[in-house]
């Protein structure tokens, strides 16, 4: 006979006879928790592939919307009859990092390898790490500028648009904004500044990275008067390069000159646009500037004199969805105080339906993760697809430069379109 066991029931010694409804919960729950965990590893382990494939993915910014070609030349352009106040070291001279997108005559080019020249992209990369997946390989994303091009031959001169990038943004990161202007028949200049722009990376391989008490940024949440001590600071230095960048424009264009540009930049036709912090700074320029023939502010809060006193060139402001904001209350009242005085038929005030602030730059069409950007636009981060905000504003800035700076200026611009449905023009 068969001794019956004396091990109870149920323990674990003895689980092949325990019933299934008696085990304990504990294991049951270490278990779920168990394959929990195994399928968030893999989930994690699935993003980050998924997000190295789209970083190294080779990607072309927009295709520019007008007729020419674009070349691209950049210049390190010094001045050493004025110094640099912003910089580290007393008696630094100015010294600019300028960027020239204009028409070409090589016809339709081809997207290049050098949205980015390969000297500078190590300085412009994020620090390795995580956060780095979030961004795109600069080396695998290309432009449509052909570098070192001749000017087309199909105008005697060409007029002259000044771009100011957002906060302390390198001005490259806004080339299809560039490209697109320099594809209607503009010769656009940016430029960067040491020790106010994130990264500058000049030919003979120095790096200069801006240094904290430089950040714009740093400005907000003071109270008004110091804050436009802080502010004015910096965008006095940044009105001043716009001055300096202007002369330069104007000795190589005189007849002493040689060169590419020599009688080819019409600079009695001077538009100036910039986003965010550039964006003010275009508003305060021309405010101070008569060579300023109109401009634009892309969703920059107004800082400066220009705000009470406003201006006289034409001026559109081109703004981002602030309808989900808590409290745009006191910038819309800046924006609004410029806006009232200025000449009715010379005046624009624009929303862009569901832009995002920081969509207006390169960033809108391919330096952020796809990935992300879907997960943001499904919490109601972001309203529209990055693209198509930088189409919409591609279209918004040459349509207004077309009509007060290339032409006489026009009655009342209408820029409504029903091809870009996403406009809503604001009285």
């Amino acid at each position: 006979m068969t001794r019956p066991s004396t091990t109870p029931e149920g323990s674990i010694l003895n689980p092949i006879h325990t019933p299934k409804a008696q085990r304990p919960l504990a294991t049951w729950i270490f278990r779920a928790f168990g394959r929990l965990a195994i399928l968030a590893v893999l989930g994690v382990a699935a993003l980050f592939g998924a997000l190295w494939v789209e970083h190294r993915a080779a990607i072309t910014l927009p295709q520019p919307t007008g007729a020419f070609a674009v070349g691209r030349d950049i210049y390190d352009w010094a001045d050493d009859k004025t110094l640099d106040t912003l910089a580290p070291v007393p008696g630094t001279k100015r010294e600019l990092l300028v960027w020239v997108w204009y028409p070409s005559d090589a016809g339709q080019s081809p997207a290049t390898d050098d949205y980015l020249p390969a000297q500078m992209r190590p300085a412009a990369a994020p620090a390795s790490g995580p956060l780095r997946l979030l961004t795109r390989d600069l080396s695998r994303v290309h432009s449509h500028s052909i570098p070192d091009a001749n000017v087309s031959s199909h105008q005697q001169s060409y007029p002259v648009v000044i771009m100011r990038a957002g906060a302390s943004s390198e001005v490259w990161n806004y080339s299809t904004l560039a490209e697109d202007l320099a594809s209607h028949g503009y010769v656009v200049v940016g430029f960067d500044a040491p020790y106010r722009t994130f990264a500058v990376t000049f030919p003979d391989g120095r790096v200069m990275r801006r240094t904290p008490e430089n950040n714009p940024e740093r400005c907000e949440g003071q109270q008004r008067p110091q804050q436009t001590r802080c502010v004015s600071r910096v965008m006095s230095a940044w009105m001043s390069d716009i001055a300096f960048v202007l002369d330069r424009l104007l000795q190589l264009n005189t007849s002493k000159a040689t060169g590419k540009f020599k009688g080819r930049l019409d600079l009695a036709r001077l538009g100036v646009f910039g986003h965010s912090f550039g964006g003010a700074t275009a508003a305060q320029f021309c405010h101070d500037d008569n060579r300023c023939k109109a401009a634009i502010d892309v969703d920059g809060r107004p800082f400066g004199s220009v705000i009470q006193d406003s201006l006289h060139q034409p001026f559109l402001f081109l703004m981002s969805d602030h309808s989900h904001e808590s409290d745009p209350e006191k910038i819309m009242a800046d924006i609004q105080s410029i806006y009232d005085r200025l000449p009715p038929e010379r005046r624009l005030q624009v929303t862009i339906r569901g832009a995002n602030h920081f969509l207006f730059s390169d960033d809108g069409a391919l330096l952020k993760s796809h990935i992300v950007m879907r997960t943001l636009r499904a919490f109601g981060v972001v309203g529209i697809d990055g693209r198509r905000q930088l189409a919409v504003t591609t279209y918004c800035v040459h349509t207004f430069f077309d009509a007060y700076v290339k032409g006489p200026s026009a009655p009342r611009l209408e820029i409504a379109s029903p091809l870009y449905p996403e406009i809503e023009v604001m009285e």
